[in-house]
């Protein structure tokens, strides 16, 4: 008994001990964009590098306010209507379709199914083109629609294939229940099903946020006002023909991670729900 004892804590600490590595090599990359963004151009080439700032810089923070044509609250504001905008279309998209391919069988579902999968391992590049001539037909581009347009396609096949298992996991018995109570398809939907599935839906639209909220590449091509431009486009203003400005880039990166890390730690419950639960029920 007690050797099983012994090589069930050895078996513990172990598994402490590479928890451990596994974190800190996950978090040194960001506490050492911290610790660059904190110190001078100088230190940051200093060889043997150091691994904290000797001489305090928060210049590079104070840099992030105004900067030429680049101003951060602004482009805060920018991503946070064009993260809003695609997180509110994928949701609303994928909600009812996901549903519909939960629970009814039609011709041509595995092939849409399928389809969505597809779409999650094109490049951006593949799409920029297509995307571009059709916002240009539209005349919507150079709008935040065009932005919001095409990062919510990013977040909606991803929110489908989370939700068919909700969805799918449901026993039929309690729609016919809530039929038996007076509800239409509609209301069931509305007041059963999707409170039921709200773990999913809420990381759906937490990752089509974070989608959104990280996207350059849209953001770059799509708008052209730098008025428009989600704060991910400010990355370039620290980076020129003469070289780049490495703790201020390491000050921009730090800043704009911050709504994200909120997110994660204000939204953990959900999101660790939403995924384990969509899991096992699937």
């Amino acid at each position: 008994m007690n050797r099983e004892q012994n090589l069930k804590g050895h078996k513990n600490v172990i598994c402490c001990i590479f928890s451990v590595v596994i974190l800190i090599v996950l978090l040194f990359p960001l506490y050492w964009t911290l610790v660059t963004s904190l110190k001078t151009e100088q230190e940051i080439f200093h060889n043997p590098p150091t691994f904290y700032p000797h001489i305090l810089n928060l210049q590079s923070y104070a840099a992030q306010v105004e900067n030429g044509d680049f101003n951060m609250f602004r482009s805060f504001g920018n991503s946070f209507a064009i993260s809003l905008g695609a997180m509110a279309i994928a949701v609303i998209l994928a909600v009812p379709a996901s549903y519909g391919i939960a629970k009814y069988r039609f011709a041509g579902r595995k092939v849409m199914l399928l389809s969505f999968l597809v779409t999650q391992m094109l490049p951006v590049s593949v799409l920029l083109t297509p995307m571009f001539i059709m916002f240009k037909n539209m005349h919507v581009y150079n709008t935040w629609i065009a932005a919001v347009v095409s990062d919510a396609t990013i977040g909606i096949p991803f929110s489908i294939l989370i939700l068919k298992n909700y969805f799918a996991s449901i026993p039929k018995d309690m729609e016919e229940a809530a039929y038996l109570d007076g509800c239409n398809c509609f209301t069931a939907f509305a007041r059963i099903l999707i409170p039921i599935a709200k773990p999913g839906v809420m990381v759906c639209a937490i990752f089509s946020f974070l989608y959104a909220w990280g996207d350059l590449a849209y953001g770059m091509t799509f708008i052209l006002d730098q008025e428009k431009r989600p704060i991910t486009a400010g990355i370039f203003n620290y980076m020129g023909q003469y070289g780049t400005k490495w703790s201020y880039l390491s000050a921009f990166a730090i800043v704009t991670i911050i709504p994200v890390a909120l997110i994660f730690i204000f939204m953990q419950k959900y999101i660790v729900s939403g995924m384990t639960s969509g899991a096992v029920k699937g």
